[in-house]
């Protein structure tokens, strides 16, 4: 699979360059970036790789197959749709979309194309996470918690336009996991702490059927927490960094390229499905609407 990045994130030149590099189904074709010779400086461990100073070349360049987008959250529609109408598989990152009705609008594109499109979460991809889902047998209640202190005042992520905010960032991770264990959830309470542009605290309370409940908290005002407790009927179930662990001995980040390339190479499903994408935002959507009436 040849694989095109669209952005010189800070995320592909930790994670995306060196998965790809190593996978046993993928190459690095073109990076993409509005600062081409960061796109360069990315590039220098990978010499078969070229520099494309437009987004628009990588889209265009016939030999990429499929397109890595680590872009801010707000041009992950755009890019998306414009690379699966140019016939490219997309893989894009956490957050899916900005909400719910971005997100559909990036699957109906997917599905006219006929091309893939996946959000990134490769937390689900690392074999002992989901060994510890699957141990779980009958959960009541799940506590999930992802939080670190955002010092950096020019971080993207503190900017609103750009789809900054504690819930997107890091809440999304936070829901998901919920969800998986859980399903999908029926009633929704939600508080969020607000500096003056985006919401830098989330606590949420989701209820599912059979009186099961999931706890949510989300933060850029805490020190590092990373917390995943199960309370099942017989047993207390917990992980620590769940969602970032990384070469302990598996990279989850090459996993999941490796399972997105054979996804489109030999026609198996993808390992995370557009629709639970979808199902994601709605619930972090109802997140921030529940918390915004409540004041």
């Amino acid at each position: 699979m040849r694989w095109g990045i669209l952005g010189a994130a800070d995320i592909a030149r930790k994670a995306l360059l060196p998965a790809i590099a190593a996978s046993r189904n993928g190459a690095i074709v073109a990076m993409a970036s509005r600062e081409p010779e960061r796109a360069k400086a990315m590039l220098y461990p990978y010499p078969e790789a070229r520099a494309c100073s437009t987004y628009e070349d990588l889209i265009a360049d016939e030999s990429v197959e499929a397109i890595y987008i680590p872009l801010v959250n707000s041009l992950h529609l755009e890019w998306s749709v414009r690379a699966l109408e140019a016939g490219k598989h997309v893989l894009c990152e956490k957050p899916l979309a900005m909400n719910a009705h971005e997100a559909e609008t990036m699957a109906g594109a997917a599905k006219r194309s006929g091309k893939l499109l996946m959000e990134a979460f490769m937390y689900r991809m690392h074999p002992d996470t989901s060994s510890f889902i699957k141990s779980i047998a009958e959960p009541i209640h799940v506590q999930a918690s992802f939080g670190f202190n955002l010092h950096d005042l020019a971080n993207y992520r503190l900017r609103a336009e750009l789809g900054g905010g504690a819930l997107l960032d890091v809440g999304c991770y936070a829901v998901n996991v919920s969800r998986w264990i859980l399903g999908e959830p029926v009633d929704i309470s939600a508080r969020l702490h607000m500096n003056d542009a985006v919401d830098m605290t989330v606590s949420a309370l989701l209820e599912f059927s059979e009186g099961r409940t999931a706890s949510i908290w989300a933060s850029f005002e805490s020190p590092e927490e990373q917390q995943l407790r199960v309370i099942a009927k017989d047993i207390v179930h917990a992980r620590a960094r769940p969602f970032t662990s990384r070469h302990d001995p598996w990279d989850p980040y090459q996993i999941m390229v490796e399972s997105f390339g054979d996804s489109i190479l030999d026609g198996r499903p993808q390992p995370i499905p557009i629709e639970g994408s979808i199902a994601n935002m709605r619930v972090l959507d109802r997140i921030r609407e529940v918390a915004t009436q409540a004041g």
